[in-house]
């Protein structure tokens, strides 16, 4: 059973990789970040994401980079070195220091997304 579990997170983990540069598609789509955040419920954590800045240039900057990748790239981040990252940044006209950027907010968010989605099915089972 913990196995399956384990492999549920892992599937679930998957599809948030893949479906990364979707999500920031289908944002674009329904306008302004700012005006998404607007239409959360004003409760709880949620709260603060009613003030929040977000600059939607960002949003299409870190599409470029994105684009930018190859599929393995994208797949793995890790394998992300230095010559890559300059070809990425040239790629997208954006510089090296905002593909380290989303690079690492992109881990770190797969990390929490790993934690939690795991800790959220183990839960049930203490």
């Amino acid at each position: 059973m913990i196995k399956e579990i384990l492999e549920q997170a892992k599937g679930d983990l998957k599809k948030v990789e893949d479906d990364f540069k979707k999500q920031i598609a289908q944002m674009k789509k329904m306008g302004s970040f700012a005006d998404i955040l607007g239409h959360l419920p004003q409760v709880g954590p949620l709260k603060a994401l009613a003030k929040a800045r977000v600059d939607d240039r960002k949003i299409v900057a870190y599409e470029a980079i994105i684009n930018s990748m190859t599929p393995e790239e994208r797949a793995d981040p890790k394998v992300l070195n230095g010559s890559r990252r300059a070809r990425i940044a040239r790629g997208s006209g954006r510089p090296v220091s905002e593909v380290n950027q989303l690079v690492k907010q992109f881990l770190e968010m797969r990390k929490m997304m790993k934690g939690s989605a795991v800790q959220k099915m183990l839960g049930g089972l203490k």
